[in-house]
Parts: structure tokens; sequence; C-alpha cells
């Protein structure tokens, strides 16, 4: 049986009242099953509703292909492995191999959890509280996945003393090896047909090997990449080398830890360590008058910084010399022997080290500061990689073209070679949903635009009864929006940053009527299907913020190369943002929405033509009338 066959309307799926044939899906199917035969590469561009989960797990499952499926988050990755991959196997009665897997970070460390209950310097009663709900799940958890446990909070200050990273990991040399739920895990997912992973594991893996465990799956003849959008960014930061505060802290911390086990040890690391505490604070404080983002010359040039800089330096490497006196005494010892040299030579890179084709920059954050090295492209050691592996890759996401073409993600992902195709949401947008701009809107960059964007906003919430959505580029954006809000509508307002994003989503959902302001983390990966969401307002086009040193110098080597950066590069990725955001509105054949875009330009600037014919074939109006009529059937 093909793929497309398993999908038709004669399929094993037709029994399920919920399943539609969906041509497009059969189409994304048959291309997948092609790339699988040839080992080949493959983008799709899949709307909204092709139902890809499918069209891709059913390929690889027919032809029995050993297969990692990397998803976008977390949260997409546990909804794969726990609703959709059974479901296929279930409906076609296979039964491969399936493994999940994190990084180690969400595993509990058995050696660190002993070490937190000799040495741990707890400072209040919650994590005290904490600390004995993990001792006593340790005993009973087979998987170790600290999303088991939810009587302890996931930002709660113990989880990082009992659990691992990549710095402070001690591998085959832990005392607790054998029994570690990070090794189980890898162990059953090499031993897999089926891997779910996210893009962040699956690059720490291929790009840098920095989870010290080999390759997830030997031998692995297709990677499926879903929300494929995030890799560019994703395989950046994991070829970024990084320097922060939180992990010069760690290190003093199990630096401390490691040395009270040993006799004697303490006294002789104590005073380096507390060094290395104080230089850090101190190079924090000569920072505090900069932009929180940077490049990193134009740090070093005012007063102090460079003189803090070099202290530090000074101090690390001291630390690191002590500890080095001591590493024979233990392997956690000899592991922070490594950490704190391996620090200093993070921090010369990020600060003017950097080799041919990195950008040496800062950030800062209320307490502290991180130093990086991050390269302009990584599509070169990505099409490395999947060269090297032999295998099938596909790409696939709701947003990956500009129009028809897939230039900026194939240059920014080393997928140059791939073949490639367009899938159209199955959806009827022409009378599912609806585009509303409004009319006089100053300029966004004009004095009063966000007080004027929910102005025009309000009549639309009073025809929707609420059911909302409103998306900003900015905080501040958003901050003075909600502010307005609450004094001119009676809708329950839902504001990013107020409370954890799950809940918010939750309780707007719950609320039946609900206004949610959002910024960049609400822009993708919400799906609020139904009538709890029937308006999206989009403020301004999403523009990248000038200011980030990255981007910066990524428009800077265009332009060196003879290229246009605002054509090849800000305008195709903001084009790509807003095929996002407007993604939010319409995620089932029932939904029916308006989609409202106020930024002017849109219509004045002559690139706002390329926004448009990237959204789907939804009605356009700019009477907010049409607004009224197009709710007032469905209105209660």
């Amino acid at each position: 049986m093909s793929a497309a066959d398993a999908l038709g309307p004669e399929s094993p799926f037709a029994a399920d009242p919920n399943f539609t044939p969906r041509g497009q899906q059969q189409r994304m199917a048959t291309a997948i099953e092609a790339a699988l035969d040839e080992r080949g590469a493959l983008i799709v561009e899949a709307g909204t509703g092709t139902g890809k989960t499918f069209a891709y797990l059913v390929p690889v499952l027919l032809q029995n292909r050993r297969v990692i499926v990397s998803t976008g988050t977390k949260t997409l990755q546990d909804q794969l492995f726990h609703r959709d991959l059974p479901r296929v196997c279930a409906t076609l009665k296979l039964n491969p191999k399936k493994a999940l897997l994190k990084g180690r970070a969400n595993y509990l460390c058995l050696h660190r959890l002993e070490l937190a209950e000799e040495q741990a310097r707890l400072a209040s009663r919650e994590a005290v509280r904490d600390l004995a709900q993990i001792r006593a799940w340790a005993r009973l958890t087979r998987a170790g996945d600290r999303m088991e446990l939810d009587a302890v909070p996931e930002d709660s200050s113990v989880w990082p003393w009992v659990t691992s990273t990549a710095d402070n990991c001690l591998g085959s040399e832990c005392p607790k090896f054998n029994d570690c739920f990070v090794v189980k895990a890898r162990r059953k997912a090499q031993e897999s047909d089926v891997v779910v992973v996210n893009h962040h594991l699956l690059f720490a893996d291929l790009a840098i090997k920095r989870e010290g465990f080999g390759e997830i799956l030997p031998g692995a003849q297709a990677f499926i990449l879903d929300e494929a959008h995030q890799i560019a960014e994703v395989a950046s930061q994991f070829f970024t080398t990084s320097l922060s505060f939180r992990q010069l802290v760690e290190l003093c911390r199990d630096t401390l830890t490691e040395a009270g086990a040993q006799a004697g040890a303490l006294a002789l690391l104590k005073a380096p360590v507390g060094e290395v505490e104080q230089r850090s604070r101190e190079f924090r404080l000569a920072l505090d008058n900069l932009p929180i983002k940077g490049p990193w010359w134009a740090a070093a040039g005012q007063p102090g910084v460079e003189d803090a800089r070099a202290t530090l330096e000074a101090a690390l490497t001291a630390l690191a010399s002590a500890i080095e006196s001591q590493a024979e005494r233990s392997t956690g010892l000899a592991a922070c022997s490594a950490r704190a040299a391996e620090a200093v030579t993070r921090m010369q890179r990020a600060c003017g080290g950097a080799r041919e084709g990195e950008v040496c920059w800062y950030e800062l954050f209320q307490r502290g500061y991180a130093l990086h090295a991050t390269p302009l492209d990584a599509a070169e050691p990505l099409a490395e990689y999947r060269e090297a592996s032999r295998a099938a890759w596909v790409a696939t996401s709701a947003t990956l073209a500009v129009g028809s073409s897939f230039a900026l993600f194939q240059a920014t992902t080393g997928f140059g070679d791939a073949a490639t195709l367009q899938l159209d949401s199955p959806f009827d947008y022409p009378n599912q949903a609806l585009l509303y701009q409004p009319l006089r809107l100053p300029e966004p960059n004009q004095r009063g635009y966000t007080e004027a964007v929910v102005d025009a906003t309000l009549p639309v919430l009073a025809a929707s009864k609420g059911r909302a959505f409103l998306l900003f580029t900015s905080h501040r954006a958003l901050r003075e929006a909600a502010e307005i809000l609450r004094a001119r509508t009676r809708y329950p307002l839902f504001v990013q940053g107020e409370r954890p994003r799950p809940a918010l989503l939750a309780d707007f959902i719950a609320s039946g009527n609900g206004v949610l302001l959002g910024a960049a983390s609400f822009w993708e990966g919400v799906d609020v299907p139904g009538e709890a969401l029937s308006v999206v307002v989009i403020d301004k086009l999403p523009f990248a913020q000038l200011g980030d040193p990255v981007m910066e110098a990524r428009l800077e080597a265009i332009r060196q190369s003879g290229g246009n950066p605002f054509r090849d590069y800000q305008l195709p990725s903001a084009v790509l943002a807003l095929k996002q955001g407007a993604g939010r509105l319409i995620r089932s054949s029932r939904d029916r929405g308006v989609l409202m875009l106020c930024d002017p330009r849109i219509n004045t600037k002559a690139y706002g033509r390329q926004f448009l014919d990237s959204l789907p074939p939804m009605r356009r109006t700019r009477a907010v009338a049409d607004v009224e009529d197009f709710f007032g059937p469905q209105s209660s």
C-alpha cells in the first residue's frame, strides 16, 4: 500500500469520523515517499490543515525506516509521541520500537541529587520541601523525566541542583552511570525505530556532540524536521560559543560542592572561588550603562569594561590552576577543572578572539550577562552534517516560502540542493476568514500609533465579543495597549508577562470572551481552534528590530557580498513572521475569524504586496461594517 492510498478515502483512517481525506496530504506523503526511496532532501511548505504530521509519519512507518522526528518545542514533541504516533501505529496495525528523548536537563541526575542532599545550601522553606518531594519521587520513577513530578514547579530553584548540564555531567566516570536516566533514555533511543526529539537536542547532537553520548540513532535512514522554520536559528545557537554569568555561578557552586566531599580541598579552593564570584559581579557592574545587547567591540571601548574583563579572566585562570592541583582527588573536581579552563577559552573567543565569519557580542540581564561568538552562517556546517548522514531529510512547516520562493530558507539552512513542494491549506479561507485593514491609521513611527491601533480594534472586539489575540512586535507597545484597554473594555484581559504562558493561554480559552495580548512567543506554536479565538490583530509588520548585533553583522555581510540586505533578508524574514502570526486564526475547517492588519505600510509601500500575496486567499475589506456583518449571524 502506498502512502497516498493509506491516507485516501478507502484507507484504514477513513473509519475515523474525524478523518477527512485531503489531496494536499496525499501529495505530501507521496513526495516524502520518493525522498525516502532516494535518500534525498525535500522541503515542504504545507498550509495549516494539511495534516502534515500524518503525511510524514505514514510513509516512514510503512517503509519501516529508522527515523528521527524533530519538532520545534517539547510541547509539540510530547503531543507527537503520546497522541499522533500511537494513533497512526494503531490504525496501520504497526508496532515499531518508539522512544521519546529530551535534553539531559529534563532528567533527574542521581549523582547530583546525592550531592544536593549532602551539600546544597537551600535558601527557602519551599526549596527544602521541593528537595524532599524529588527525593521521594526518585525512589519510584523509572524514566526520571521531571515532567512526571507535578508537585515541584518547573522554575523551582532546586532543579539545577539535581539535574546535569553538558558542562557538569561526569559521563562514564559518574558513580551513578549504570543507573543514569539519560543513559537509559539514550540506549532506548538507539534501539528504537522511531525517535522523537526536539530541534535543540537534535542540533546539540549533530553539531557539536555536547551531550557526550555519541549519536542519538546510529544508522538513521531519515530525519524529519517539523516546524522547520526554526532550525536556522536553533542551529546558530548550537554553533555559538558562549560564556554566561550563570555558568560561572554554577561552576563556583559545583566546585565548592565537590571540594566539600574531599578532606582539605575546600580550604584550598574557597578563596579562588570567592575571587571569581566577586570579579564576575564587578564585571557585570562595569557593563551596567551599556545597551542590553551590542557588539563586543562597542563594550570594550567603554571605560573600565576591558579592565574588569581582564581581571575576571585572571581570576578564572587562577581558579582553573587551583582546581587542577586537586583534580586527581575526584572525578567531580577533574570535571570542574576542565570547565574552568574552558570558561577562560570561551571568554577569550567571545571577547574579540572570534574566528573568521563570527561576530562577538554581549547581552545583559537584570542580574547577569552572557558573552557570545556567533557564526553569521550556519548553512555550510548543516549541509555537511546532512551529507555525512547519508539519510533522507525532510523539512516541513506552514511557513517556509515567501510567495513561491524558498530562497531564504535554503540559503540559511544548507538545503540549497533540496527538492521543494508548496501545498495550499485545504481550508475554505474565502468563506472562513476576513482580512480587515482599518483606514486612516498613522504611520507606525508616529507618536500615538499604539493608541490609534487600540481605537481601531475596539469596534472589532465589540463585534466579535472579545475572543481575540492582539499580537505586538514590541513589549513596549504591548504594555501601552494593555494599559489603554484596561480602561476601555469590559472583556477579560490576559497580558503576556503577567502569568506563565501555558496558564495564560488556558485561562484565555476558559474565559470564552477574553482578549490576549502577546508578543513574540505568541506569534507561533499556539493552537486555539474553535470559537475561543475569532480575531487576530497584528499591530505592525514584523520587521526585526535593529540593535541585534548578529542580525546587523549578517546584513553587513550581505551588503559586502553585493546583495541587498532589505530585499534578501529583512523583507522575506518579516513576511514569514507575518504568516506565522496570521496562522493563529484558522486552525480547523469549522473555524471562522477576522485577521486585522493595522500597519498602513502594507498598502502604501511597494513591498506591501509581498505580505498580502503570502497570506491565504481571504476576502479583504477596509470597512468595519463588513466585520460587524461577518460576526452578526454567528453572534449569540
